[in-house]
């Protein structure tokens, strides 16, 4: 079964991918991203953000786990995710454009600035605070209070902030500032799936960062 899932993992990723470059479907994407962009960031990141969940699981784990995990909450924050970043990669993008021409920000005219400029005050601003959020929903989930009044204080404390510091936060600046550099020097059609697509990536981070700390409590 593990072989089965691992493989049914691989053709939607494979899938996914070939879906955003090769023709009719590139075509449909683009028209629908264009008409609809916070229902596409929901299904984007409902699909590929779910995915690198379940990939992050199984580093942690040693295996893939599909019960008992409530995979369609997890689903369900991701697609919010998704929303959020609809609205939040062409906001920073048309802010640093806007900066870079009043001379408030250097590299004007320079061709690699502006996208440089863009990730990296979105990931300080608001990258990590996004990845804190996810396990701060993460942590409801496993406890089965997503849907009922959130004990935010208790689940605070109980984040090892050590490890979000120390493998999720400095991730920050060795993957997502130059991942997202990237991300903005694409056509701005494709930056949502972009991230999504590095919603993978953060699976993977996150997997690892728990993986470290449930080492640690041993």
């Amino acid at each position: 079964m593990q072989g089965l899932i691992t493989l049914v993992w691989l053709l939607v990723f494979c899938g996914a991918v070939a879906g955003l470059l090769v023709e009719p479907t590139a075509g449909w994407f683009k028209t629908a991203t264009a008409l609809h962009p916070y229902l596409m960031g929901f299904g984007k990141f409902v699909l590929l953000g779910t995915m690198g969940e379940l990939l992050g699981a199984r580093i942690a784990t040693g295996r893939w786990r599909l019960g008992g995990v409530r995979l369609g909450q997890r689903a369900l924050v991701w697609g919010a995710i998704g929303v959020v970043l609809a609205l939040v990669i062409p906001l920073f993008s048309a802010g640093v454009d806007a900066l870079l021409e009043r001379g408030m920000l250097p590299g004007a005219g320079l061709a690699l600035a502006p996208a440089l400029w863009k990730s990296v005050l979105m990931n300080l601003i608001f990258g990590f605070e996004m990845m804190v959020f996810h396990r701060f929903t993460d942590t409801l989930i496993g406890r089965g209070r997503l849907f009922s009044a959130w004990p935010a204080v208790e689940v605070f404390q109980s984040i090892d902030w050590r490890n979000m510091l120390r493998v999720v936060g400095l991730a920050v600046l060795w993957f997502w500032i130059p991942a997202h550099t990237i991300t903005f020097l694409l056509p701005e059609i494709y930056r949502v799936a972009a991230a999504a697509l590095l919603g993978i990536a953060l699976g993977l981070i996150m997997g690892f960062s728990s993986k470290k700390a449930q080492a640690q409590r041993k």
